[in-house]
């Protein structure tokens, strides 16, 4: 049975905006902002949301300043050698990816394109204790002196082989080398069924496989999900 403060009421809002140059559209900006409410922990909801509304505030203020000035350089490259001008687009969207026995885990996708042959994702995540508000690394779910980086790339190793068996043009003909170069702690989610380490475009796959996701059983990384606390 659940707790006070196992689980969080998760809310979405969604800005838009049109940026115009000399009656032009330049830049289209979305952006959400997450919202969480613990009715019973007004403190670490507050210091969860303090972190959501900056990641969205942020955003909306890099879209506003460098992408449309950067729009407008553009715009006016076309306009001097004659073609088409392509419009800008910037959107920043949440995934909620556990919400559950005291943690919260979420990622954002952030979406740009430049007027290029396609766009281009950037992924971040964030997982909270919702006791306390606090920001877990990855270490934090593992026994200190464990060599967890060792433990959880092992894992992605062996479940890329089983990929590349399934289609050898998944990944790039080096994946194992990028996979240890590339790998981040920070680049992880929980879910119900593990912990989802991801890799950004291009680090170890071309575009067209995407943003590479692992999930890791908790059983085979020797993990039991718990509330924080308690016995």
């Amino acid at each position: 049975m659940n707790q006070p403060n196992d689980s969080a009421g998760v809310a979405v809002q969604e800005k838009c905006r049109v940026f115009a140059y000399h009656s032009t559209k330049v830049l289209t900006l979305s952006v959400q902002f997450l919202e969480i409410c613990l009715n019973e922990n007004p403190q670490a909801q507050a210091r969860i949301n303090a972190r959501f509304r900056a990641q969205g505030s942020n955003f909306a203020r890099y879209a506003a300043g460098t992408l449309y000035r950067q729009a407008v350089r553009d715009y006016h490259r076309a306009q001097e050698h004659n073609y088409p001008f392509r419009s800008y687009d910037a959107a920043m969207k949440y995934e909620v990816a556990m919400n559950q026995d005291c943690y919260f885990s979420a990622y954002r996708d952030q979406y740009e394109f430049t007027g290029g042959v396609h766009g281009n994702t950037v992924r971040a995540s964030d997982t909270f204790s919702l006791r306390n508000g606090r920001k877990f690394a990855l270490s934090h779910f593992f026994a200190p002196g464990v060599n967890y980086r060792q433990l959880v790339t092992a894992e992605i190793l062996k479940q890329a082989e089983k990929n590349v068996q399934n289609d050898p043009t998944v990944y790039f003909n080096n994946y194992k080398h990028l996979i240890l170069k590339y790998f981040r702690p920070e680049n992880y989610y929980l879910t119900s069924e593990g912990i989802a380490i991801y890799y950004q475009q291009y680090d170890i796959a071309p575009y067209s496989t995407g943003i590479v996701t692992f999930i890791l059983p908790y059983k085979a990384l020797e993990i039991q999900l718990a509330c924080p606390g308690r016995c």
